[in-house]
């Protein structure tokens, strides 16, 4: 009994020896363990800093003010890095899906979705004016918008000045003074008497009390400032004739987005009136004053309208795209935007 004994128990320490062998290397050579000392001395982190903040250092780890665990520093990983070097492990690097993207020098897409108002095309714009004092004794247009066709009576005009001028020239008529035939007709020249009005004063003999103004070309009333009964003076615009053939649209543009205009940029224009229609143009001039109300840079576009469809005063929306350059671009979502600033990471 007691030999069955004592050899249970030889057993069962045999056991442990060999256990506590295994687990703690008991028996090992000295320069293994010295060469694992030596590794794990080396590899003793320096201090631990906060993921997001490496100025926030501990002495042993834990978590960061954000409730982060803190990162190891170690000897190798304090090198002459420049200034604003951040070092994160890989393993961190793929937790939050860290992407590279490269800097390539590629054509940036710049497309200005703004609006703008049709108007008359003023280089074809009329406008009529008085020499003298008078009354318009008769009108023969009414609105604006009316058509006109080249040659039409617009309205009539008494004034005595002319009349006093007509006489005058009659009165050289029948002298034969060659001085005071010049004279006369020069002075109903610089009254506004056409070369036709005055042709048919002297071969009639006769003065016209009222003084007949024609439209010079075919358009529309643009303007009309005065009605039958007014009195004018030379300063009084009293009315103005334009075309539709070619209209402007002028684009309002934001201010923060005028340096990407230049002329001779592509320019389509819908509106809604007909949504279906496009308008293609360029830009034809670009203001130099920026407009006080609407603190917008203003472009000119002349658009071709034979079909009369644009009319003025209509707001057409409109896409600018800007010259396809160059320039060196990143992707957009590495883009960091602050209230004052954007900033990327280069790697």
């Amino acid at each position: 009994m007691n030999k069955t004994i004592s050899l249970l128990l030889i057993a069962c320490v045999s056991m442990v020896f060999g256990f506590l062998l295994g687990r703690y290397g008991i028996g090992d050579h000295p320069s293994a363990m010295s060469n694992v000392t030596a590794e794990a001395k080396q590899k003793k982190p320096l201090y631990w800093v906060a993921p997001m903040d490496p100025n926030y250092r501990r002495d042993q780890p834990g978590k960061s003010p954000m409730g982060m665990d803190l990162i190891p520093v170690y000897k190798e990983d304090t090198g002459n890095d420049p200034a604003g070097t951040v070092r994160i492990t890989p393993t961190v690097e793929n937790n939050i899906g860290i992407r590279i993207g490269e800097v390539i020098k590629a054509p940036l897409d710049r497309t200005i979705n703004t609006v703008g108002y049709v108007s008359f095309d003023e280089n074809q714009l009329i406008h009529f004016h008085s020499r003298v004092d008078g009354w318009i004794e008769k009108l023969s247009v009414s609105a604006e918008g009316d058509p006109v066709k080249k040659g039409q009576v617009l309205f009539e005009l008494y004034s005595p000045q002319l009349v006093n001028a007509q006489e005058e020239y009659l009165v050289a008529l029948a002298s034969n003074s060659k001085a005071l035939i010049s004279a006369a007709k020069g002075k109903l020249n610089a009254l506004g008497v056409s070369p036709d009005q005055i042709a048919h004063l002297r071969q009639s003999r006769t003065v016209k009390q009222n003084l007949v103004f024609h439209a010079t070309q075919d358009g529309y009333v643009a303007s009309l400032m005065v009605r039958e009964g007014s009195y004018i003076r030379p300063a009084t615009e009293i009315l103005s004739t334009g075309t539709l053939d070619t209209v402007w649209v002028v684009a309002e543009v934001p201010e923060r987005l005028g340096g990407w205009l230049a002329q001779g940029q592509h320019v389509d224009m819908t509106t809604a009136s007909y949504p279906t229609k496009r308008w293609s143009a360029k830009i034809d001039y670009i203001y130099p004053v920026l407009a006080a109300k609407t603190r917008t840079v203003n472009a000119r576009i002349e658009v071709e309208n034979q079909s009369l469809l644009l009319k003025p005063n209509m707001f057409m929306q409109l896409q600018i795209r800007s010259d396809d350059n160059e320039t060196l671009s990143i992707p957009r979502e590495a883009v960091i935007r602050s209230g004052s600033m954007e900033r990327v990471v280069k790697a």
